[in-house]
């Protein structure tokens, strides 16, 4: 323990007179600010997300060099617990925190002592000055956002005397790495070693390295204060932006429904740069919890990453270091007309989805009505489409503040025409996003019919040597399959498990298995009906072969019979010529080389596992039992009618997805009345495009 800090002088009788009688050049008067929680002190003040319990202030006047009385207040803590390190350092108890005030009676305390101490030591407005930023940013801010509390202005800007000591010593320590402690003994004060009371050293101790740096010769100090940003600011961001790495980060687990403004609030206190926000989507265009939030510098960044685990309601929020690149894929864009439509600043972004393809500005103004008028009228609109044009169902709306807003938010679910609409917030990177999404999209989606030939050819028949597997659980993989079947699984066909997907490409919960014989399959069927797997019983009944082509090719299969694909392959097919049956050969999943296809239904899943590429050649031993007619057919032509004019070869080629394309000129279409040549060839590996 050391001396005591250094009295200041002495405030005369009249400190207005004294201060007009011999004026110096000097902020207005400071309010030294320290504050403790039930937690973590020091550098790592907020991270646990406790409650503050102590309050030391004490005014300085930097021109009269005088100061006022010190005040300590205690706070009310609503989770009365405190740490070892607290307990041990502040002396306090949970008794003596149970008969303190709440945070809003002493703040209210606090701005009428200050407001007199400062009234007589000469008026004026005054500043706060603090030890570092944590108290303001990561303690009294987010306490007063969970507590919802209006924090008084003065409590937005401030001085941080790490940083003043710095201007004036910059060849000490790194200004994050100062404490009280190491200020007064670079200057060499001297400080009350009997002092035990919990802040009031830190108080008396700040104020003594005030009042000397005050005299130093440096005229910057207390010139530019530190601002706590009231409001979070939208706007758009490009994807020429270069974005420093070191200011982004990355939040998870937030609940699906917040916006932009509710992550903002997660990080209050913290500077978050304009349009900083960028609420993650999936592939479906949903919002999938996480959000890449880009601040202001990298210290804003390093306090981000202190509040790791704290709660947004009853969600705890994970938050990780982030590159730039990431953030300016999300929220970045190149498009003309999304920065027009988010060159309006100040405006309430919302989302509307599921509207009818025909609907156009009217009939949307018309849905919201008078009461929430879109700012501009139909220049505040934004609708979204395909690269050829066509409506996607999805549009974007501004509104001119938070009220218009919450009045067509009341308009969700209703009904346009004969559909039902959906209202979301939205934020500037969510426009960004949904349009980069859709622009970036292939001029011929996948085709929801096949002009492809199954790429290992089911011979035809009407015997019923095949089973097929009906309410499958949809997390259900080919090893489950085949521990369902047990004994059964010896008897089934080389790569005679075909698991039918749907349109998402998603598991639809069946699936087809070709058997051996007949026999097997009936004996398969007999055992294994209605037997369970994971919780779910699946029914497992014999069908033929020409019945399971018909459902993989896009048909149906119910009990009145089959219903046909909705094209038939032989009709789009001109006669091709026929070459020599290649060599049997016969291939097996490679376990390490997995991809994740999103085929549609009508296509057969890759032989064993729908998710499993990359296929080995069998070995001999195998190969020896397969039947002649696997591999049959060496390729086919297919014809593509109805093709843009604009689309390029990029665009067919993404057709053929998961299919191997023959020899390697394919850099020249073919016109319809050109001889026919082979497009497709028997796979080797199954190619994701």
């Amino acid at each position: 323990m050391t001396p005591p800090p250094p009295q200041p002088p002495p405030s005369g009788p009249n400190p207005a007179a004294d201060s007009a009688a011999d004026p110096r050049p000097g902020p207005g008067p400071l309010v030294v600010l320290f504050g403790a929680t039930a937690g973590a002190l020091g550098q790592d003040l907020g991270s646990d997300e406790t409650d503050l319990i102590l309050l030391v202030w004490q005014v300085v006047e930097p021109r009269s060099r005088q100061v006022g009385t010190l005040h300590k207040s205690l706070v009310r803590a609503e989770a009365a617990a405190l740490s070892p390190q607290c307990r041990e350092a502040s002396g306090l108890s949970a008794d003596s925190l149970a008969r303190a005030e709440p945070l809003d009676k002493v703040l209210q305390q606090f701005s009428q002592l200050v407001s007199g101490d400062v009234a007589l030591l000469g008026g004026g407005p005054y500043m706060l000055c603090t030890d570092g930023q944590q108290l303001l940013r990561q303690v009294l801010h987010p306490e007063a956002s969970r507590k919802n509390l209006a924090l008084p202005d003065t409590f937005f800007s401030f001085y941080d005397l790490r940083r003043e000591f710095h201007v004036q010593h910059p060849s000490t320590h790194p200004a994050r790495d100062l404490t009280v402690a190491t200020m007064a003994q670079d200057l060499g004060l001297e400080t009350d070693a009997t002092e035990d009371d919990f802040g009031v050293w830190e108080v008396k101790t700040m104020v003594a390295v005030i009042l000397h740096l005050l005299d130093g010769p440096s005229g910057q100090l207390f010139s530019k204060p530190e601002v706590v940003k009231q409001k979070y600011e939208t706007g758009p961001c490009s994807k020429a932006d270069v974005v420093d790495s070191e200011t982004v980060v990355r939040a998870r687990g937030l609940p699906w429904q917040s916006s932009d403004q509710d992550v903002a609030r997660f990080f209050t206190g913290l500077n978050i740069a304009r349009g900083g926000v960028a609420l993650c989507l999936n592939a479906q265009g949903r919002r999938n919890g996480e959000a890449l939030i880009r601040f202001v510098d990298s210290e804003q960044r390093d306090l981000a990453l202190q509040r790791h685990k704290h709660h947004m309601g009853v969600r705890y929020i994970e938050v990780y270091k982030a590159t730039g690149e990431e953030f300016v894929k999300i929220a970045g864009g190149t498009s003309l007309e999304v920065a027009r439509f988010l060159s309006r600043e100040d405006q309430v972004i919302l989302r509307l989805r599921g509207l009818p393809f025909s609907a156009g500005p009217a009939d949307v103004l018309g849905f919201l009505g008078p009461e929430c008028p879109v700012t501009g009228g139909a220049d505040g609109l934004l609708f979204v489409r395909h690269p050829d044009g066509r409506p996607t169902g999805d549009a974007f709306a501004l509104f001119a503040c938070e009220e218009l807003a919450q009045a067509a938010l009341r308009r969700h679910k209703g009904t346009l025409g004969k559909r039902y609409i959906e209202l979301f917030r939205s934020t500037a990177a969510e426009v960004q996003q949904v349009l980069n999404r859709y622009a970036s999209s292939p001029l011929l989606p996948t085709l929801t019919a096949p002009l492809l030939p199954i790429p290992f050819p089911l011979a035809a028949g009407t015997g019923r040597d095949c089973v097929r597997l009906r309410g499958l659980p949809y997390t259900a993989t080919i090893e489950d399959i085949l521990s369902f079947l047990g004994e059964a699984a010896a008897d089934i066909r080389p790569h005679g498990v075909h698991m039918v997907l749907n349109q998402q490409g998603r598991p639809s919960g069946d699936a087809f298995i070709q058997m051996t014989s007949a026999e097997r399959a009936l004996a398969a069927a007999q055992r294994c009906h209605k037997k369970a797997m994971k919780e779910r019983y699946v029914e497992v009944v014999p069908c033929s072969t020409e019945e399971m082509s018909h459902v993989l090719m896009g048909g149906t299969l119910g009990r009145s019979g089959m219903s046909p694909p909705p094209c038939k392959l032989p009709s789009l097919l001109p006669a091709a010529r026929v070459p020599a049956a290649p060599t049997p050969v016969a291939y097996y999943p490679g376990p390490a080389t997995q991809l994740y296809m999103n085929y549609t239904a009508y296509y057969p899943s890759p032989p064993v596992s729908p998710t499993t590429v990359g296929y080995l050649t069998t070995p001999p031993a195998a190969l020896a039992s397969a039947p002649t007619s696997v591999l049959s057919q060496p390729g086919a032509l297919v014809r593509m009618q109805g093709v843009p004019y604009t689309a390029g070869m990029k665009d067919l080629l993404s057709i053929f997805q998961a299919y191997q394309l023959a020899p390697d000129d394919y850099t020249s279409l073919m016109p319809v009345g050109d001889p026919p040549r082979t497009v497709l060839q028997a796979p080797k590996e199954w190619v994701c495009l």
